[in-house]
């Protein structure tokens, strides 16, 4: 079990940790110390919970692929279970809108039309990953499992 842990750790600091972290830093880090001394505005303040709720997401997620599926977020790694439980229950792919919930987040703490442009592009690769790889390999992995959970599950919400 340990070893489950510490995989989920490092794939979670290289996977979304980069997406929605180191990535966006750097787009914005040239515009963070303007950003600093600006008083913030109520609606940032909304932008910092939606980002916690992404970020909570993600995480709650990636707590079920160890629990249920034995396995990780990470395609390298994946899990052994189909998971269709806690999140999965209401939508195929949270962890992709808790990514995306907390980019959005961010776009608006920071008032970035670059992070703007950054987080549909992320999304469109999430949709492009999901429709080519992983779909294709949950029903090549899981079968008639995986066939009727998507009849039952949206893919978003």
């Amino acid at each position: 079990m340990n070893s489950l842990l510490y995989r989920n750790l490092l794939f979670t600091i290289l996977q979304p940790g980069l997406v929605a972290g180191l990535i966006p830093y750097l787009i914005i880090e040239d515009k963070l110390d303007a950003i600093s001394y600006q008083p913030i505005r109520l609606f940032q303040y909304a932008g910092v919970i939606i980002f916690l709720t992404g970020a909570f997401l993600v995480l709650y997620c990636i707590y079920y692929f160890a629990v249920e599926g034995r396995g990780t977020l990470s395609p390298a790694d994946p899990t052994q279970r189909l998971v269709v439980h806690g999140p999965y229950r209401l939508s195929r792919n949270p962890m992709y809108i808790g990514v995306t919930m907390a980019l959005l987040g961010e776009v608006i703490v920071f008032i970035s039309s670059s992070l703007l442009i950054y987080c549909g592009i992320i999304f469109l690769m999430f949709n492009l990953f999901v429709l080519l790889v992983e779909e294709p390999r949950l029903k090549r992995d899981f079968g008639e499992e995986y066939i009727s959970y998507s009849r039952k599950v949206r893919r978003w919400i």
